[in-house]
């Protein structure tokens, strides 16, 4: 085996239990995962259809294939991650509830956006996000912001593509040492494919109902011993099933690997991403529900001539890793992301009338640019006190963000009205639409945040049967906010410190239990940094508590059961002063307790499956407006939820994939006026391997074609779900 070769597989590496030299690290590196192994990671080769669990024992005993971010990954479980401790550590000896979904059950369900891929992971929902943004609730809480690219904050509010990830990582309950401000019901990390030194060759090209035209392509290889370089690329010009809905995105990213030496390797990646797209906003309420839903699920409400959102991203990281000779190693990444976006829209204002002939139509334009730069370092030594095994964890991130926050509010027709009024019967107006800020009510600001933070964590492995993780952060948050208009600038600075606690008893090799408590932050400017009024300047950040027990069991080598037990207190939510208006009096609260259960992996040589239960009870504890009030449910969040996906192997070439979704009714908003039903729905795939260089798939969403909502933003911006949706697509690999 070439150095170089292993040099890489020592840095991907965590078998290391003491201090090591750099010469014991090279006897323990991983070894080199064949080729075959890789392929059937996604779904292909001869082995893409039924294997032997024996197989998946051998092959798989050193974690499966190795994949970046220290992933460990067989068909559709992820074994081990770094996201969740910044270590390379198996998720059953991880106290905390991990959902990952892989590579090749994004392949096999063929999803095309990342909240839709979200359906199948216990306790998440996805939101509409203005139908301009991903956004997910996670727990009972929804954000915009807690998403994360290779543990890096991708927080801009914009819809990522899945053409270059290798994996996606959810990470329920607050998990600020890791992860920083927000993330309290949990965050959505993406793994990036690297260039790995494999010969990868492959185009995937697809198409469907409503004008879907998609391709996509992944090219790697190796250009010497110590340079490895891979370029993924996505084109994508569709319709959707919404009446005028459109969307083109195209995207490119070039990575590249240098091992210098053979302790130290540096990563280097590039993406440029555009993404332009009609947004919708739904339909509104009538008499408590979705306005006659079953016959709107592709009705306008709105103004086609003016929805626009868009999105120019330029994404530069640099990654290195170095194994010093006392046995430290150094992980670094720096990242700079520039995000050029706006969007407008117009959309129901209100609910349609008692008599079912009037509905108010408004609009507004956003601007959001943003800057970031992040900068984080960790520090990884393994060290023995006795009998006692440690992974000393000790790091600093440092970032600034930059941009600013524009709104226009729209203006109709020639008298300049801020709303119109239409015949939910015939909801499109073409008035002309003038976009204008206006004055106090519009945002019109500049902002930037700077970051400091410092961490330390322990992982303590008393004996092969209790192991103990704890570790603080600390946070400096500074954040200013400028009026454009005025010049008036509002500054709030925060120093947040997080703990975690963690323990985990493992009575079994293959079965561990564990209890943790974490606590997150978020500050005053709040989910989406932004404009920082006089209000929020001297409200103190919200809080996050969780408390959590769960087990974890490994079925089989390939196949994992896990069993999630949590209550998550959320103190601090800002309830509006009555008696001093754009101040708040910070007494709202929320309570979210639950019990999740989630299966991935091998049930047997040719089944797999993805998904799981959430039981979600989300309250209002107290109250956080005047409509919002102790013992509403949180909105968008059901009590039971279920979502299992399925895949049957047939024959050695054929495939059959199965999904359910089911959901209880949830409420539009918390203020729990308007009522979203229950539904369910079945998913199919059918897969067949043409050869050993091509594969076909169908997918096919909504088989019965239910008519159901499938999310929303507020009480009068409703999106009922897709019909039954027909895909196709061919993988060629050469």
């Amino acid at each position: 085996m070439p150095a170089s070769c292993l040099s890489l597989r020592i840095l991907l590496s965590s078998v290391c239990l003491s201090a090591v030299t750099l010469a014991q690290a090279q006897e323990q590196a991983a070894p080199v995962v064949p080729d075959r192994a890789a392929d059937r990671a996604i779904g292909f080769g001869p082995s893409a259809g039924a294997v032997t669990l024996d197989q998946l024992s051998v092959e798989g005993q050193g974690g499966g294939v190795v994949g970046p971010q220290g992933g460990i990954t067989i068909g559709y479980l992820t074994k081990q991650t770094r996201s969740a401790t910044k270590t390379n550590t198996p998720l059953i000896d991880t106290p905390q509830s991990v959902t990952i979904v892989t590579q090749e059950q994004v392949r096999d369900q063929n999803f095309q956006n990342l909240t839709d891929q979200l359906r199948y992971v216990p306790g998440v929902i996805p939101a509409q996000g203005e139908n301009n943004r991903d956004q997910a609730i996670i727990r009972g809480q929804s954000t915009s912001a807690d998403f994360f690219v290779n543990g890096v904050r991708d927080d801009v509010q914009y819809f990522r593509d899945l053409y270059n990830i290798d994996r996606i990582e959810v990470l329920k309950g607050p998990d600020s040492l890791i992860f920083g401000r927000g993330g309290g019901g949990g965050i959505i990390n993406r793994v990036l494919k690297e260039a790995d030194g494999l010969r990868v060759r492959e185009i995937v090209a697809g198409g469907g109902q409503f004008g879907d035209k998609r391709v996509a392509v992944d090219v790697g290889d190796r250009i010497s011993d110590s340079a490895f370089f891979r370029l993924n690329g996505v084109f994508e010009d569709s319709g959707t099933y919404r009446q005028f809905g459109e969307l083109t995105r195209y995207g490119v990213n070039p990575t590249m690997t240098f091992l210098i030496d053979p302790v130290t390797t540096l990563k280097l990646s590039y993406e440029y991403f555009h993404d332009d797209r009609f947004p919708d906003r739904g339909i509104p309420s009538q008499f408590g529900r979705a306005y006659n839903y079953r016959n709107n699920i592709r009705t306008f409400f709105g103004n086609p001539d003016v929805n626009f959102t868009k999105v120019d991203a330029n994404i530069a990281t640099a990654t290195l890793d170095h194994l010093f000779e006392s046995g430290v190693q150094l992980h670094s990444q720096f990242r700079f992301a520039d995000y050029d976006r706006y969007y407008q829209n117009t959309l129901p204002g209100g609910a349609v009338n008692n008599a079912g002939t009037a509905v108010t139509i408004t609009g507004y334009r956003n601007e959001t640019p943003r800057t970031n730069y992040f900068n984080q370092n960790d520090f990884t030594y393994k060290f023995l006190t006795g009998d006692v095994k440690h992974t000393l964890l000790g790091g600093f991130e440092l970032g600034y963000q930059e941009g600013s926050a524009f709104r226009e509010t729209a203006f109709f027709g020639s008298n300049l009205a801020t709303s119109v009024v239409v015949n939910p019967l015939a909801p499109i107006t073409r008035l002309p639409v003038t976009f204008r800020n206006n004055g106090g009510s519009d945002a019109n600001s500049r902002y930037n945040l700077g970051v400091a933070a410092v961490y330390a964590q322990d992982q303590i492995e008393l004996n092969p049967y209790v192991q103990i993780i704890g570790g603080l952060r600390y946070d400096h948050f500074d954040f200013a906010s400028t009026d454009q208009r005025t010049f008036v600038t509002n500054a709030r600075i925060d120093d947040l410190v997080s703990p975690r606690a963690g323990l985990v008893i493992k009575p079994l090799e293959n079965l561990a239990f564990y209890g943790s408590y974490s606590v997150s932050y978020l500050p005053s400017s709040g989910d989406q940094i932004g404009t920082l009024t006089p209000g929020l300047v001297i409200a103190q950040p919200e809080r996050f508590q969780n408390l959590e027990v769960g087990a974890k069991y490994d079925v089989n080598p390939a196949f994992q059961l896990t069993f999630a037990a949590y209550n998550l207190d959320r103190t601090n939510q800002r309830l509006a002063d009555p008696n001093n208006p754009g101040f708040f009096i910070l007494s709202g609260k929320t309570n979210t307790q639950g019990i999740e259960i989630g299966a991935n992996g091998y049930v047997t040589d040719w089944w797999q499956v993805a998904g799981g239960y959430a039981l979600t009870d989300a309250r209002i504890d107290s109250a956080t407006s005047a409509t919002i009030v102790k013992g509403n449910t949180v909105g968008l969040v059901p009590f039971n939820s279920f979502s299992l996906w399925n895949k049957f192997a047939v024959t050695k070439e054929f495939s059959i994939g199965l999904g359910y979704i089911y959901q209880t009714h949830t409420y539009a908003s918390s203020d729990d006026t308007i009522r979203l039903p229950s539904y369910n729905r079945f998913d199919l795939g059918l897969f067949y391997q043409v050869n050993e260089f091509t594969r076909a798939q169908l997918n096919i969403e909504n088989i019965f074609d239910r008519r159901y909502i499938y999310t929303a933003d507020n009480n009068n911006n409703i999106t009922p779900g897709a019909p039954r949706t027909i895909r196709a697509q061919v993988i060629v690999r050469f």
